[in-house]
């Protein structure tokens, strides 16, 4: 059976897991890694780079890299790099591409299935760009599941009796708080919130900003006006982050940053963790109120709720889970890997869709924001309130606003405020063809249908004609079939590109090699060489080391064979004359009192060995070889 894998497609890294035997395995990338960079970049050559490679130099190279792409899911900006411009979904099918590359080079087959996570608190838009971005990368995405039940799943799959549980989702970009019961094998949720701009990376920037600051307090230079620069803090930060994880003060040595005056500057300074702490205080304090939001939504006290499960790899920080102590009363779990915890439960997602998990396992999850219309003067009309257990459908009547209107526009929201323009539009929706009559008349019913990816579907019916009617969506950010088509394309040509580019590797090294033991080798024969055969070398090594000067492969590979035939040729001269003196040496091709042609006798000392005749039957050494093995 085909492996279905589970991708956690983070903001700062990605992972990815599948079931073997019953259990969650987490997939290792082509550089030996448990998690796979969410960064892709360019050169200046064209060449695409995903994961570890693209992150190693984006220093050198930050007009060329894209990082945390994850928060521009689901919006019409672009990315340009190199002069290309890319949409969010097509920068994540790269990291994905990269994933599915890797893991079929893991199993050794092909792989076309995934279950694919997503922040609890990510709208239609985002669930629908981050399922459009797996079919881009070639993926059939099964499923879409939200990141905190996919962890709650990673924790309470053996788990007897039922918990109330939380699970604090505080990642490298988005912060997800849920609520959910769990018990023998049901995991249903609550409710959830949460904020897709509050992040890890807000702090890695809050700390870049203090190392500007301390620095232009000295020098007078902002040093995040240069790119190459601001990547640079960008790391010390993430690893000062780190650092002060586990270790009271660390040390931000970053020799060479800048050059004031022509002379060179260094940024040097010790940063405490108090001060860190300083520094990051308003971040950690922004996912308190989402906490009790989440607690008043599933109608719960702190007290009530039996176990926090931390997700994310800000969840390490001292202080982040001293705050979550603070406002659930009680130590936080730490069972699971918060870095792959949420892999693992997209995996065993994907275990129960092809049966490798035979425990029955339901999951009630929740629609995250409430869905609803815009009507007359501007108003918020809702549809679905936000925590409605998925999936789920909803339908209301609407009617006319004027005499004779033959066509309505209904504009698809989300959000909770209670005036259409301070919430998100998901799409402007057209309905022609309804009859005509004065207004309050026509019945017209819009039904709102959620899956169980959380994807919203949108149907309308005029009830006066009892036809379905079709809706154009207009507003929404989501791409068509044949946008995800022709960047699925792009995607299979860039990797196109990626194996030519491995190939011309291979060849290259391979020339090089040959060319180095070429070398040797003539250097040590030369002189037994006939003068043909060292002139006909010397032309092949010439004109290969030529060729290595441009890219043309199959170029290269030409001057590889007549290298290889001019030193092959050469050799067999070399053991043509060898044969020859030998015979020179032994009239009658064979030692006086040898064996005949056709008989066999053993060497002195019996299996000691040594052949005692040119001629001989090959039986005898094949069975002294025997027993020698033996």
């Amino acid at each position: 059976m085909a492996h279905i894998i589970g991708i956690d497609l983070g903001t700062t890294n990605s992972e990815a897991a599948y079931i073997e035997a019953g259990k969650p395995v987490v997939i290792k990338s082509a550089e030996g890694q448990s998690y796979f960079p969410s960064v892709v970049a360019f050169t200046k050559t064209g060449e695409m780079l995903v994961g570890e490679a693209a992150k190693r130099q984006a220093v050198t190279n930050p007009e060329g890299t894209v990082q945390r792409i994850k928060r521009k899911m689901g919006t019409n900006e672009k990315i340009t790099l190199r002069g290309k411009a890319y949409t969010p979904q097509q920068i994540s099918a790269f990291i994905l591409q990269k994933i599915k590359k890797d893991s079929e080079e893991y199993f050794g087959e092909k792989i076309t299935d995934a279950v694919i996570t997503v922040p609890a608190y990510f709208n239609d838009d985002q669930r629908q760009a981050t399922k459009d971005a797996g079919a881009i990368a070639g993926f059939n995405v099964k499923r879409i599941i939200n990141e905190p039940t996919a962890a709650a799943l990673a924790y309470g799959l053996d788990k007897t009796g039922d918990q109330r549980i939380c699970v604090y989702d505080y990642g490298g970009g988005t912060l997800d708080v849920t609520v959910m019961e769990v018990g023998e094998g049901v995991f249903e949720v609550l409710a959830t919130s949460g904020d897709t701009h509050l992040g890890g990376s807000d702090m890695d920037q809050a700390l870049v900003d203090y190392f500007a600051s301390e620095f232009q307090r000295k020098n007078h230079m902002d040093l995040r006006k240069d790119p190459k620069t601001h990547q640079r803090l960008l790391e010390a930060a993430e690893q000062a982050k780190i650092d002060l994880s586990s270790t009271l003060e660390t040390e931000i040595n970053l020799p060479y940053i800048t050059v004031v005056n022509n002379e060179p500057r260094h940024l040097e300074l010790k940063l405490t963790r108090a001060k860190f702490e300083e520094i990051i205080a308003p971040f950690v304090n922004r996912s308190e109120p989402p906490c009790r939001q989440a607690m008043q939504d599933a109608k719960l006290t702190a007290e009530q709720i039996d176990h926090v499960i931390l997700v994310g790899g800000t969840t390490r920080i001292p202080m982040v889970q001293r705050r979550v102590e603070e406002i659930f009363h009680k130590k936080p779990k730490r069972e699971v890997d918060p870095m792959e915890c949420v892999a693992i439960g997209a995996a065993i997602q994907a275990g129960v869709l092809t049966g490798e998990i035979d425990k029955e396992i339901v999951l009630l999850d929740v629609t995250p924001l409430t869905l609803s219309i815009e009507t007359l003067g501007g108003v918020s009309t809702p549809l679905i309130e936000r925590n409605t257990t998925v999936p789920t459908r909803k339908s209301k009547i609407f009617s006319t606003a004027a005499d004779s209107q033959t066509s309505v526009e209904i504009n698809i929201l989300q959000g909770e405020r209670p005036m259409a323009a301070d919430n998100k539009s998901l799409g402007r929706f057209h309905l022609d063809g309804i009859l005509v009559a004065p207004r309050g008349i026509p019945q017209i019913e819009v039904s709102f249908d959620i899956d169980a990816n959380g994807i919203l579907n949108v149907s309308a019916k005029d009830l006066g004609t009892g036809k379905q009617q079709s809706i154009r969506v207009t507003g929404s950010t989501r791409l068509s079939e044949s946008e995800i088509e022709r960047m699925r394309a792009e995607a299979k040509q860039h990797e196109a590109e990626d194996r030519q580019r491995k190939e011309r590797v291979e060849v290259r090294n391979n020339a090089d090699t040959l060319l180095t033991q070429t070398e040797r080798t003539y250097e040590e024969l030369k002189d037994r060489f006939t003068e043909d055969d060292r002139v006909a070398i010397q032309n092949a090594l010439k004109d290969l080391r030529e060729k290595l000067t441009g890219d043309d492969v199959e170029a290269i590979k030409k001057a590889m064979d007549e290298l290889t035939k001019a030193l092959s040729k050469a050799s067999t001269t070399i053991y043509q004359q060898a044969a020859q003196q030998r015979q020179q040496q032994q009239p009658g091709g064979q030692e006086p009192g040898g064996p005949s042609e056709g008989q066999w006798q053993p060497p002195p000392g019996g299996d000691q060995g040594g052949d005692q005749g040119s001629t001989y039957n090959a039986d005898y050494h094949v069975k002294n070889d025997k027993k020698r093995q033996h």
